[in-house]
Order: structure tokens, then sequence, then C-alpha cells
């Protein structure tokens, strides 16, 4: 058996789990398909919980090198509506539990938290076999092998790991993520970043809505929300920057400006992702030698759990395998049966929003969950 544990993806759940086992003195080989950790983008801000995320980095070791990356007055938030009025605001009082943190910075804390041969980079999975003994072989598209005593796949939405365990596979749920962003916020980009705020902006209105973080460096980084088919998606061209988001601009029609230019202005070609999402409670019946972490055991549209919930489960796989470093099968199946209700949980909090995004209602429905006024079921 060339490794124990092998966990496919380094992602910020397979390197939570990867540094909660090397806490613990416990080997594991993570392997990624990227080239490098520098070989693409890592995305923007992530919202860090103090009941998953950050838990899951206490679990690790490292919430003081977190501390260390905060986004500082990033948990500002202002929602509006479609005509730019404000319709609930909130400084970062450094009270809300939730600190943005750059993805990419978290990343590299974890990685540069683990032995260096302990990611091997270029690894793409290319299949994987089952001599028995509950032991699988993995083979990569760079013509290596290893097998291993526990497979987890930490590999994302389209998990390569996930048919091992379960049939399901990711479906379309009719609506899309368009970014791109705006640079030199504090000169150039000056009144769009007024617009923003030092944090976040929400702009919601049925169906459709504008995400925007103020970065580190004056970055504004905008993200859009519409339903629409996937033909739609494929019919735009992101190489022709001024033709794709005047197309996603044209969808905010009667917005205010000062909303619809964080699109039209947009100095990167677009990134479009149709949004995709595993059945709501997805589970599987445990096999031995063979697990699933994040977006491969409960993909769901974005809603600022994602990343909380993969780290938690890195986190509590992790703590599960160091109480019993000896039975590694009872110690999956006892994170298994901690993982499907906690998933099922947040699944259906994510489709129960998901069915308020076409209400008009929607706009009163944000607000009073961030006051806290939602009724309780």
């Amino acid at each position: 058996m060339d490794t124990p544990i092998a966990i496919i993806g380094a992602g910020l759940g397979g390197l939570v789990l990867a540094r909660v086992l090397h806490v613990h003195g416990i080997a594991a080989t993570v392997y990624e398909a990227d080239a490098s950790p520098k070989a693409r983008g890592q995305g923007g801000l992530l919202d860090i919980h103090e009941h998953d995320g950050q838990a899951a980095l206490r679990a690790a070791g490292l919430y003081d090198e977190f501390l260390g990356i905060i986004h500082a007055g990033g948990q500002e938030l202002r929602v509006l509506d479609k005509d730019g009025n404000v319709l609930f605001a909130k400084p970062d009082d450094g009270k809300g539990g939730r600190p943005e943190v750059p993805r990419g910075e978290l990343r590299r804390i974890l990685i540069e938290s683990l032995p260096p041969d302990a990611i091997r980079w270029g690894r793409k999975l290319a299949g994987v076999t089952a001599p028995g003994d509950g032991k699988h072989t993995l083979a990569f598209t760079d013509g290596s092998t290893t097998t291993t005593g526990l497979l987890v796949g930490a590999d994302g939405a389209w998990s390569r790991v996930r048919p091992l365990v379960s049939e399901s596979k990711p479906t379309y749920v009719g609506t899309l993520f368009a970014e791109t962003y705006l640079f030199d916020g504090d000169t150039r980009n000056k009144a769009s970043a007024d617009v923003v705020g030092g944090g976040s902006l929400m702009a919601i209105s049925p169906g459709k809505f504008i995400f925007a973080h103020c970065e580190p460096k004056g970055v504004l980084h905008t993200y859009v929300e519409l339903s629409k088919p996937k033909q739609w998606i494929d019919g735009i061209d992101t190489t022709d920057r001024a033709r794709a988001l005047a197309l996603i601009a044209e969808e905010f029609e009667g917005w205010s400006p000062a909303l619809t230019r964080l699109i039209s202005l947009g100095e990167t070609d677009p990134v479009i992702r149709p949004i995709h999402t595993l059945p709501v409670g997805h589970r599987w019946d445990h096999r031995p030698g063979v697990t699933l972490l994040g977006d491969a055991a409960h993909l769901m549209p974005p809603n600022g759990e994602g990343a909380n919930l993969a780290m938690f489960d890195g986190a509590q796989l992790g703590r599960a395998i160091a109480a019993a470093p000896d039975d590694p099968e009872s110690a999956v199946l006892a994170y298994e049966t901690d993982l499907f209700p906690r998933s099922l949980s947040a699944a259906e909090e994510e489709a129960r929003f998901s069915e308020l995004r076409h209400n008009s209602d929607i706009s009163r429905f944000v607000v009073d969950f961030f006051t806290g006024n939602l009724p309780v079921e």
C-alpha cells in the first residue's frame, strides 16, 4: 500500500482534512489535478462562520493564522432594491461572527501548514479500481498509480470518486452566476466603490440579484445571479468582453445605473458558471475504504455555506480518524452518520431560499433574515 489515506482534491475541505490528520500524527497524501498552487485563480472573499469554518480552523490549529488574513471592514453589509434604495445597512463592528478572508490566502495557509511532500501536484485522477480488502488503486492521467487504504473524494461538483458510492449526478438548477471585476475602486472607479461600500452589497429583485464585494487594494468583485436556460449561457462568447457584459447588463434594464455599471464597466472577461446541485439529502450506503466530503458529498447552490461546510467536513473526518486510528472503517462510518443529517439541514435551508428567489417578497425576506425577524417554523 503506497499511502494509508489518499485525498483527491486540494480544495479547502481536502486540505483541512490533511492538516487535522497531520496535527494528530497521521499520514495522508493529497492528489491535486492543478500543476501548482498558483495554476489558477482562487476566487474572491469568503465569509468564515464561527460554528463550522472557524471551528474547522481551530481543529487544524490555524485559527491565529486565520485572524491574520481577515479583511478589515469586510463584514459591512448593504441590501438595496433595484432602484438603489437602501433597505438594510450594517457596519462591520467586529461582532458579526462571519469575517471575510481571501480564499487564496486561506488556501495558502493550509498548504504551508503541511509537509512539502503531502501534496502531489499535477495528479488528475483518471480511474479507480478496487483490488479488494477495502483498498483502492488510483490511476492518474500522467501514467502514475498508487494504492490506498482509505480514499477520500474532496474533488468537488464533478467528483471522480463519487461514482464509487453513489449514482447521483449534478443537475442544472436553471440559475447562473456571472462574475467580473473592477479595479482601482478608490480612484478610477470611486463611484462604483461608493455604492458597494467597505464590505458587501446585495441588490435584489425577484429572480435577479447583483452581489458585490469590496476586496483588498480597491478591487470590486461583482457577481450576478440570473435564471436562464442552459442554451442562453452557451450562446454567450465570454471572450468578447464588451458584448458579453452588455448582454448580462441588459437583463437588469430599469435598474439603477449605479448598480448596472458594476456589470457593464467590468474590466475582466465575465466568468459564467451554470449552477448545479445534487439531490437534497444526498447520501450513500457505506462502502469500505472510501468516502466523500464537501461538494463531492453535498453539492448545492452558492449560499455562503459551501466552503464552510467542506472545511467542517474535513475537520470532522480528521477527528473521527484520529479518535480511532486503528479502526478507520468505524471512524468513516461515524463521520458519515453525522454528515448526512448535517448536510441535509443545510440543503433544506438552501432549497427554501431557492423557492423564494422569484417571490415578490424576496426583498422583505432577505431583510428579515439579516435582522433576525424571520418567523420560526
